[in-house]
């Protein structure tokens, strides 16, 4: 029997094949990962994080030639791949006649998002499984993400496997795109600045609008949240913890320092871990910095306003 704390590339994959659930490294934040070709195993994915049925999963494929027999890529699909995978972009396109996808992966849409992780473990784990791996973050429904395997063992009470692969570079989720002819509509913002890609693609990235239907991961208005309650763009009242970016206003409460330079990359990386360090000391309230809302700045905004959204 595979220690499930100290798991092989090749043990993961025949617990995955086996139809079992296991997490797993990528650049951007562990996955909870099953087989997304087997309906019971993408259950067990929502039974173990309480995730709502109607939030479809993003699948991670192996390279484009496995995405290309899931969807359907238009010229502009495929050039948003070619500039960007292996990396932190998912796309959502078209499921093509024959996907074999389980119904449930997509949450019963005719579409799917996609994406090539930029992680040497997940890519190895990918091609030794040999099928497309449905992988949400692997934390509970709603809660922080997470960055590295300890705390996905603390997540799940060490009840699911980890394939370890130290700590997530990126430390947000990925971008997601959808695309409308030949327009590029950001779903959600990630790891990928949507910046980034209008200069490569040399277009706009239009904004999906407030309040549009759910298609695809992370559209959930309370999501990514710790167990305290968060305050935004402000600074701490007496007893409540500080989430500080540059240099912070004096205080005497907790701390933590996304970036004490301002750097966007440094703060997105720091963002979950610290949360889930100041969820571990046990603080009840959050005071947050104003962020930019430029570059990773948006991602790191779009986390922190669904993570202080009223919780359901």
């Amino acid at each position: 029997m595979p220690d499930p704390f100290h798991m092989t590339v090749e043990e993961a994959a025949t617990l995955l094949r086996s139809g079992k659930l296991c997490a797993f490294p990528t650049e951007t934040v562990y996955g909870l990962g099953a087989d997304a070709t087997d309906p019971d195993a993408v259950l067990s994915i929502y039974e173990t994080k309480g995730r709502p049925r109607f939030n479809p999963l993003i699948i991670h494929c192996a390279d484009r030639d496995m995405a290309e027999r899931l969807a359907v890529f238009s010229p502009l699909a495929r050039r948003l791949a070619e500039t960007f995978w292996p990396g932190p972009l998912s796309i959502v396109l078209p499921l093509r006649t024959g996907h074999g996808l389980a119904d449930i992966a997509t949450a019963g849409l005719d579409t799917v998002a996609l994406r090539m992780p930029d992680h040497p473990l997940a890519l190895e784990l990918l091609r030794a499984t040999g099928r497309p791996l449905a992988a949400p973050s692997a934390n509970p429904s709603g809660r922080l993400s997470p960055t590295t395997a300890d705390q996905v063992r603390g997540a799940f009470a060490g009840k699911v496997p980890v394939l370890d692969g130290g700590p997530c570079k990126a430390g947000v989720e990925s971008t997601i795109l959808a695309i409308d002819g030949d327009r590029l509509i950001q779903l959600r913002a990630g790891a990928l600045s949507r910046e980034t890609i209008e200069t490569a693609m040399e277009q706009p990235v239009e904004r999906v609008e407030e309040g549009a239907a759910i298609s695809a991961p992370g559209m959930l208005l309370s999501h990514y949240a710790p167990n305290a309650r968060m305050r935004l763009d402000t600074s701490p009242l007496p007893g409540e913890a500080y989430l500080a970016f540059g240099s912070p206003a004096p205080h005497n409460s907790l701390v933590r320092n996304l970036s004490e330079s301002g750097d966007l990359h440094e703060a997105a990386r720091n963002l979950f871990s610290m949360l889930h360090e100041l969820d571990a000391a046990g603080v009840q309230l959050i005071a947050v910095a104003p962020i930019p809302e430029t570059g990773l700045g948006e991602a790191i905004n779009d986390r922190l306003r669904r993570a202080a959204a009223p919780r359901t």
